[in-house]
């Protein structure tokens, strides 16, 4: 078969699958449901929300669980909802692109400054938001390495405007790297976002395809769900991304869908990953016998060998179970000899790790 023949009839195939969709936007991750899944662990969250509204005392809130369980999509949508029936004011800010607290402030006051210090910044901001506002800093954990103190978070919790702010993290253990000055003052209420189950990922799936497909392929989508929640600890986008080539490409079996759509969503993860985090994960997969205290040793070998500073045993610790949340690793208590010590079990293809790594530091 020549290219412009293969070109010519996968481009037929999908044009021919498009009818049985209404609206792509569904598929997209940054797409925002009309009314997102209701679960517990909103409540807290809601109910902070309110006594904020009317006392004007900030109760800070730490929102914890591994990606796709909704915490991001959960709180635009009540940002949203509060500011059109509560006329509360806020602000977002992604900490992945903004990864500084200079940049953080600069994002909220829609600013490019230069030659400016953190507080004067920090100064304008208060006189351009004098009264109460939620500030929502989402994957608070990729602040980076060069703003180890977190100034902002401090910054907030001083501020006699009494700002109240949420914080999102993938990792479980964030709490522990703050300062203890910003800690003790913002003594943040931890909210953790548990895996969904399989009926929460199929009514998502459902929710999805009753806005953007004209029917509604209930038993595709319960095998999907079935499919997320035993392999990929109930990550939503993986979830939406197997239904979009399932839809698009029904002709490729069901679980080879499933493992495409798994692969990259890894790709990505493993991508967004600071060079530190990913050092240790090349640590881990490189180590043989795959015990933590080994792989913290070849860790740290490989972090001399490439000029990165090494994190502390703790705080190598601390992200194994970071990377564990992401569902890359898996941390498996096991027996040697008369004690038990901590085994990783790697969940992901490493030929994935070595290209993003060999284009990272080599």
């Amino acid at each position: 078969m020549q290219i412009e023949d293969y070109i010519s009839k996968k481009d037929s195939k999908l044009t021919g699958q498009r009818k049985h969709i209404r609206d792509f936007r569904i598929f997209d991750f940054n797409y925002m449901p009309e009314k997102p899944l209701m679960r517990e662990e909103a409540k807290p969250i809601i109910d902070a929300l309110l006594r904020y509204k009317h006392s004007g005392i900030a109760n800070h809130i730490l929102v914890t669980g591994p990606r796709g369980t909704g915490k991001t999509i959960l709180m635009k949508h009540l940002m949203k909802l509060f500011s059109e029936k509560h006329h509360m004011r806020s602000k977002y800010v992604n900490c992945r692109t903004h990864n500084t607290s200079y940049k953080i402030v600069a994002e909220m006051l829609d600013l490019k400054p230069r030659g400016i210090t953190i507080n004067e910044l920090w100064g304008r901001f208060r006189d351009a938001y004098p009264d109460e506002m939620v500030i929502v800093l989402d994957e608070v954990d990729l602040i980076s390495d060069r703003d180890k103190q977190m100034e902002i978070l401090y910054l907030i919790s001083r501020s006699p405007e009494n700002y109240m702010t949420i914080l999102l993290s993938n990792n479980p253990r964030f709490l522990g790297h703050l300062d203890e000055s910003s800690r003790s003052t913002l003594q943040p209420e931890i909210i953790h976002f548990s895996n969904y189950t399989p009926v929460q990922i199929e009514n998502i799936l459902l929710q999805r395809a009753r806005t953007g497909l004209h029917t509604i392929p209930k038993r595709l989508i319960a095998h999907i769900a079935a499919l997320t929640a035993r392999n990929t600890q109930s990550d939503a986008r993986v979830a939406i991304k197997t239904l979009y080539y399932a839809i698009i490409e029904p002709e490729i079996p069901l679980e080879d869908n499933f493992e495409r759509a798994r692969k990259n969503i890894c790709i990505d993860v493993i991508k967004d990953l600071n060079e530190k985090t990913l050092l240790i994960l090349k640590g881990a997969v490189d180590t043989p016998d795959k015990f933590v205290k080994s792989a913290y040793n070849h860790y740290k070998k490989l972090s001399m060998q490439y000029g990165v500073e090494a994190f502390s045993y703790v705080y190598f610790y601390s992200t194994l179970s970071y990377l564990q949340s992401l569902g890359l690793i898996m941390l498996i208590s096991t027996k040697v000899n008369r004690t038990y010590t901590n085994r990783i079990q790697i969940l992901f293809d490493t030929a994935i790790l070595e290209k993003i790594f060999r284009f990272r530091f080599e």
